[in-house]
């Protein structure tokens, strides 16, 4: 009688979960960009507080003068639930069965087919998890339907920003445009601080901003015609702004291909914060991870009935947040 290959250690809740994590990544530029870094949370409801500090300069006074006195802000509270994503997947017995005969290498053919399983089931997550990112990026996280499952404008009480480069307009100041959206978050970023400015946009933006007469002429001056030898859709700085051609998108279950980026439009944020975003996992809904430190992914199997095949179960429990918004600007072509 055969024994199950699926009861050794390699196959435990620990060891998958700990392959699943390990697997590279194919999807996900907000990866890339190291926007979100990712903190573990034990709980599956987080309570964000918010202190409306102000930064003042401090005066001058004569040496033995008591100093100024720090005020408190005011602080409040906003809770938000982890969503939970999970995915299912099957090993059927006609994938490994050429490992049962006898004398065969059976967990090294077992390993091979358990590695493709856990590697689609990883990208699946992966791209789920580039969208709820693209969405804290504009503001508001949408379900695979479209639905909000945030919106941080509203939560945090921040009016959206907007504007409109009317790149249709070929007199258009785009230099002025891209300084007021640079002034814009200088100002919202409330203490805070940066490395840079980044704008992630459409095809249609790009292919409208890098063809405006008023930025060819700017470009050419500053790089003696870079701009028309090259693609610059990796990476086109203007006036101190990247502006960079986002074409991520994904089909949802019911086979619509949603963009994460609209038509002629783009979004721009800070990079290089300190605590601007993050993106919040909590831990699976397992009874040997209660109360644990959320991974980014969890995997586990089981037997199916009569030993007809096992069952694999991943779910990952990610929240990406903005505490900011403020600093989330929208851009439109016209």
């Amino acid at each position: 009688m055969n024994s199950n290959p699926f009861t050794g250690n390699a196959f435990s809740t620990i060891a998958l979960t700990a392959a699943i994590n390990l697997l590279p990544n194919r999807y996900g530029r907000c990866e890339e960009l190291k926007i979100f870094p990712s903190k573990g949370s034990r709980f599956r409801t987080v309570a964000i507080e918010e202190r409306n500090g102000t930064l003042s300069m401090l005066p001058t006074a004569a040496l033995g003068a008591p100093g100024t006195v720090g005020t408190r802000g005011k602080r409040t509270m906003r809770s938000f639930v982890i969503p939970h994503i999970p995915h299912d997947d099957v090993v059927l017995p006609e994938e490994v069965q050429g490992v049962r005969a006898f004398g065969s290498d059976m967990t090294t053919s077992l390993a091979e087919v358990m590695a493709e399983k856990l590697q689609a089931m990883r990208d699946r997550h992966a791209i789920t998890l580039e969208h709820l990112r693209m969405g804290a990026l504009r503001g508001e996280v949408l379900d695979a339907d479209g639905s909000t499952l945030y919106n941080f404008y509203d939560e945090f009480g921040v009016t959206a920003k907007e504007i409109n480069f009317e790149l249709d307009d070929g007199t258009t100041d785009v230099r002025a445009k891209v300084i007021g959206l640079k002034r814009h978050i200088e100002d919202n970023l409330l203490g805070e601080f940066m490395t840079g400015i980044q704008c992630l946009v459409s095809g249609e933006f790009f292919d409208a901003l890098t063809s405006h007469a008023n930025v060819i002429r700017d470009w050419e001056r500053w790089q003696n015609g870079e701009a028309l030898r090259s693609d610059q859709r990796s990476g086109f700085t203007y006036a101190g702004v990247t502006f960079e051609e986002y074409r991520g998108q994904a089909t949802d279950q019911d086979g619509t291909v949603r963009r994460f980026i609209g038509e002629a439009e783009g979004h721009a944020f800070p990079v290089g914060t300190g605590s601007t975003f993050a993106t919040l996992f909590a831990p699976a809904d397992f009874n040997e991870t209660a109360n644990t430190m959320g991974l980014p992914l969890y995997v586990k199997q089981e037997p199916r009935k009569f030993d007809r095949g096992t069952d694999l179960h991943s779910q990952s429990n990610p929240l990406p947040i903005c505490f900011r918004p403020g600093v989330l600007v929208k851009v439109k072509a016209e």
